[in-house]
């Protein structure tokens, strides 16, 4: 494993490289799959912003493997989180719906990384705004633990035991340019 780390971060550990990533995206595009018998009625919505990407990502090896595209979209659920207040306001990101939406459709929302589930939770809130799926699974890349909400992930790419006050960070090609995973300690 490459010990590449985001430069201003002495205290950082690679706990997956590229390779890593990639191994585990091709595991969990597998057990989709599998698991959904063929994924012939899924859609992908990943969460803004490193979600969408892996559910970009996600959607063309699931392709490879079926022969077929898979819908995929974004869901932005800035507006649906139970912390606004608690945080600095941000900017809307684009939620975008595949053409024929998620109505009866089986939806795999795809998330960077699971931790308390609240995130989780807003994302189910804004998916409701669009339609009424089949179905709700979800797809981390990280899962580390410490859950505030009885949710968990249907796929995991990778599960990462961690401290609370430890910093889970997932860095993707697409905006930072380079695929890996750290760990560092909280300030």
């Amino acid at each position: 494993m490459t010990n590449v780390v985001e430069p201003g971060h002495r205290n950082s550990r690679v706990v997956l490289d590229a390779d890593d990533m990639a191994r585990a995206l091709t595991r969990l595009a597998h057990e989709v799959v599998e698991r959904t018998h063929g994924a012939t009625n899924l859609t992908l919505m990943g969460i803004p912003t490193r979600g969408a990407d892996l559910a970009a990502r996600l959607a063309l090896k699931i392709e490879s493997i079926q022969g077929s595209p898979v819908p995929v979209g974004a869901l932005d659920v800035t507006m649906y989180r139970d912390d606004l207040r608690l945080r600095p306001a941000r900017a809307l990101l684009p939620t975008t719906i595949p053409e024929h939406g998620i109505e009866g459709r089986l939806v795999v929302l795809v998330d960077d990384v699971l931790y308390s589930g609240r995130t989780i939770r807003s994302a189910l809130d804004a998916l409701s705004e669009h339609g009424r799926p089949q179905a709700v699974q979800l797809a981390v890349l990280v899962d580390r633990g410490h859950r505030e909400l009885p949710i968990r992930a249907d796929y995991v790419g990778k599960n990462l035991p961690t401290s609370k006050s430890e910093q889970v960070s997932v860095h993707v090609l697409e905006r930072d340019g380079i695929d890996q995973v750290t760990i560092e300690q909280s300030s």
